[in-house]
C-alpha cells in the first residue's frame, strides 16, 4: 500500500511516541494471526461470511451497527468482546452494554447467532472478540466496501464496566478531543478521518446531534443553532428531529446511500453536512480537511478504500488479549462460569 502523502511533515516526537506504542504492543499483535484457527476450525471465515449473507438479507440495516459494535468494543478495554456482555447487577454493576454512550448498540443477537454456529462446529474455539472483528469486516465487504485480512486469536475478557465507556470519543467531540482520546489507543489523525468514513453506513439517533438545532450554546431559543452545519440541511434535519429530546427517531447518516459502504460521506461533510459534531470537526485540522476535501472530489474512492482497510487492521489490534489470557466464552453476552 502506497505510504500516505499527509503525514509526511509529522514531528520526530509523534513518530517516536508512535513508535513506542508500537513497541509495547508488538507482543500481544504478534500472536495473532490469519491462520489461527486453520487446524482448530478451519472454516471459521466462511461459517461466518455464510452466517452474515443470511443476517443482512434479514436486516440489512445492521450493516452499520456491526462496525459500531467492534469500534465501541475495542476503544474500550481493548478489543476483548468486553461490550458484549450482560450486566448481573444493573442497578450497581452496569456493564459497557449498559452505559449511555451503548445504549443504542444492536445486533447483539446476530452476534450470538453467529457464535452459536460456531460452537456448533468448532466448540469453545473462537472467541467471541474474533467473531465481532470477523463480522464488522463482513459487514462491510457486504455493503460494497472493502475487505482486509483479519488476524485471529484474540481472547475474551471477564471485566466490562460502564464507567469505563468514558474512553468512547462522543458524537459532541470537536477535534482536539477526537485526536486526544484516538491517540490514546494509538490512532493517528489519519486513522481519524478515516474511520469516520464508516459513518456512511447507518443511522444515527435524533439526540444525538439536536443540540445543533435547537440549543446549541444554552441560549434555548430558535436561533440557538450550529452555524457550522448547512442551513439548508439544518431545516431539513430539523423536519425530522422535531425536538431537542427526541430520542426515538433515526437519521441516516449518509443520506440516499446509508446501506451501501462507499465515499459519499465525504461530499456531505465537505458541504458542513456531517450530522454529528465530530463530523464537522474534520473540518478543524488541516490533515483531516485536506482528506474530505480529496475524498469530496469522488476521484479517489479507491484511495480510502484501501486507507479504511489498513486503519480497521490498526483498530482490530487495541489492546488485544492472547495466549493464556482472558478465555473463550461459550456464550458472548456472559463469562464462563
Amino acid at each position: 500500500m502506497a505510504t500516505s502523502r499527509f503525514f509526511c511533515g509529522s514531528s520526530s516526537i509523534t513518530m517516536l511516541a508512535a513508535a513506542l506504542l508500537l513497541l509495547l504492543s508488538t507482543s500481544a499483535v504478534a500472536q495473532l494471526d490469519v491462520s489461527y484457527y486453520s487446524k482448530t476450525c478451519p472454516h471459521v471465515e466462511q461459517i461466518v461470511r455464510e452466517e452474515m449473507l443470511g443476517i443482512l438479507q434479514e436486516a440489512p440495516t445492521l450493516a452499520g451497527p456491526f462496525l459500531r459494535l467492534h469500534f465501541h468494543d475495542c476503544f474500550v478495554r481493548g478489543c476483548d468482546a468486553s461490550v458484549l456482555i450482560d450486566s448481573t447487577d444493573v442497578a450497581n454493576k452496569p456493564a459497557e452494554k449498559d452505559a449511555p454512550p451503548n445504549k443504542s448498540l444492536r445486533g447483539f443477537g446476530a452476534v450470538q447467532r453467529v457464535k452459536d454456529r460456531l460452537q456448533s462446529a468448532c466448540p469453545n474455539t473462537v472467541s467471541c472478540a474474533d467473531v465481532l472483528a470477523l463480522m464488522a469486516r463482513d459487514a462491510v465487504v457486504l455493503a460494497g466496501g472493502p475487505t482486509w485480512p483479519v488476524a485471529l486469536g484474540r481472547r475474551d475478557g471477564r471485566v466490562s464496566i460502564a464507567n469505563e465507556t468514558n474512553q468512547l470519543p462522543p458524537p459532541t467531540s470537536n477535534f482536539t478531543r477526537l485526536s486526544k482520546m484516538f491517540a490514546a489507543k494509538g490512532l493517528d489523525a489519519k486513522d481519524i478521518v478515516v474511520l469516520s468514513g464508516g459513518h456512511t453506513l447507518g443511522t444515527a439517533r435524533c439526540v444525538s446531534f439536536t443540540d445543533r438545532l435547537y440549543n446549541f450554546t444554552g441560549a434555548n431559543n430558535p436561533s440557538d443553532v450550529d452555524p457550522a452545519l448547512d442551513a439548508a440541511y439544518r431545516a431539513r434535519l430539523k423536519s425530522h428531529c422535531r425536538s431537542l429530546a427526541d430520542n426515538a427517531t433515526l437519521a441516516e447518516m449518509d443520506p440516499g446511500s446509508f446501506l451501501t459502504f462507499d465515499a459519499g460521506y465525504y461530499r456531505l461533510v465537505a458541504k458542513r453536512r456531517g450530522i454529528l459534531h465530530s463530523d464537522s470537526a474534520l473540518l478543524e485540522h488541516p490533515t483531516t480537511r485536506a482528506y474530505v476535501e480529496r475524498q469530496a472530489t469522488g476521484l479517489f474512492a479507491a484511495e480510502f478504500f484501501r486507507d479504511f482497510a489498513e486503519s480497521m487492521i490498526k483498530m482490530g489490534n487495541i489492546g488485544v488479549l492472547t495466549g493464556d489470557q482472558g478465555e473463550i466464552r461459550s456464550k458472548c453476552y456472559a463469562v464462563n462460569k
